[in-house]
Order: structure tokens, then C-alpha cells, then sequence
């Protein structure tokens, strides 16, 4: 399970997401298990914790 530290950093990562950046630079997740499109972020670098699309892991989305 992932934490958040309070010092800018988070121990373990974040499951059953992953993120994705669009063409204008914002970065989006989505649920791994529905597919579902969740939070869009605006500023600048990627999710915390949050795999990449493609992440290269064979999850059972369960």
C-alpha cells in the first residue's frame, strides 16, 4: 500500500492506476480495472507514485 511521507514523496506505488500524458501536456489517470478516466492534472510532471502507460505489468485487474 502506498503512503504518503510528508516530505514530498510517497513509499510504494499506487495500484490499479496508471497515467497517461496528453498532447498538451497535462497528465490523466485511469482505473486500471474499468478503464475509467479519473483526475487530470494541469501542473507541471506526472502523478506521484502512479505507473506510466504502457507499464509493462501483467496485472489481473481484479
Amino acid at each position: 500500500m502506498a503512503k504518503n511521507t510528508g516530505s514530498d514523496f510517497r513509499r510504494g506505488a499506487v495500484t490499479g492506476r496508471t497515467q497517461f500524458q496528453h498532447e498538451d501536456g497535462d497528465w490523466q489517470k485511469r482505473d486500471e480495472r474499468t478503464g475509467q478516466f479519473m483526475e487530470r492534472k494541469s501542473s507541471p510532471g506526472p502523478f506521484k507514485g502512479v505507473a506510466k502507460e504502457p507499464d509493462g505489468r501483467d496485472t489481473s485487474n481484479s
